[in-house]
């Protein structure tokens, strides 16, 4: 196993050689829910290794740590510190709130947050910084999707380190900062977040209207299919682009007994119309 030096001011190493494609990490995953779950999954078929997993919830560590042969712990525990990479996937607010004591010296130490700066690490180790993967997970996916990374570290070595970490993983790695990292968060929470809470309130819609929630799956597809090819801007169609006002109000009075609906139909219909 590589063993990161005691300063990363410099690349401490490469993770490629001419005789393989990539040297193996021992990495501990700190956290057991769903981007550590994917996370472990995709370290471990890349051929690294999960040598310990730490979550506050000891059963919850014990499940995670028996899928990849890892020992575990929880937060009151001995970490494993032969270990070169401590990847820290819990929640924003955990990362301030749980981890005042957790010391690895000079081991390289990250978290996978979109929204919080690499700098809450500082106290953790002289070798931080982010690995984020700008992608949704849920630990119950049995197939891993596409996941872009946006890595960042405190120092020149630390970003080297972490970029060609995460090529390992993924043909889609970029180097972000603290600022670009976050307004990419924001716009991760509009396209992702915000478009299935339209879903969830279309489909309320047509249960209560009684249609079939269903019918409305290939236009789903096809919708977010053109967005590959084209600017979202330049493949808008609907009566609000077109100004057809006939139609806006049919289906206003349509929504006249759902006001929250309604109301929300109203605002996207200005958004569109008046970019």
């Amino acid at each position: 196993m590589s063993t990161l030096s005691v300063s990363l001011k410099k690349p401490a190493f490469s993770l490629y050689s001419s005789k393989q494609r990539y040297k193996l990490m021992k990495v501990v995953m700190v956290g057991a829910g769903n981007v550590a779950t994917i996370l472990g999954r995709l370290i471990s078929q890349n051929n690294h290794v999960i040598s310990q997993v730490i979550s506050r919830n000891i059963n919850h560590a014990r499940e995670l740590a028996d899928r990849f042969g890892a020992t575990y712990t929880d937060f009151a525990g001995e970490f494993d510190l032969t270990a070169d990479l401590f990847i820290i996937a819990t929640t924003d607010a955990s990362l301030t709130d749980n981890f005042a004591n957790f010391q690895t010296g000079n081991k390289l130490v990250v978290h996978t947050a979109g929204s919080v700066s690499r700098d809450v690490l500082q106290k953790m180790s002289s070798n931080y910084g982010v690995l984020y993967p700008l992608q949704s997970l849920r630990k119950e996916l049995e197939e891993i999707p596409p996941i872009p990374f946006l890595v960042d570290g405190n120092n020149d070595g630390t970003r080297v380190w972490l970029k060609e970490f995460a090529q390992t993983l993924s043909d889609n790695v970029s180097e972000a900062t603290d600022e670009e990292r976050l307004k990419l968060h924001t716009a991760a929470v509009i396209v992702s977040n915000f478009t299935n809470h339209l879903y969830a309130i279309a489909e309320d819609f047509c249960g209560k209207e009684h249609v079939n929630f269903d019918l409305l799956k290939p236009l789903i597809m096809e919708t977010a299919h053109r967005i590959q090819h084209a600017s979202p801007m330049e493949v808008q169609t609907g009566p609000a682009v077109r100004k057809d006002i006939h139609t806006l109000d049919k289906h206003l009075r349509t929504l006249s007994t759902h006001p929250k609906l309604r109301t929300t139909y109203m605002r996207l219909t200005d958004s569109i119309m008046n970019p």
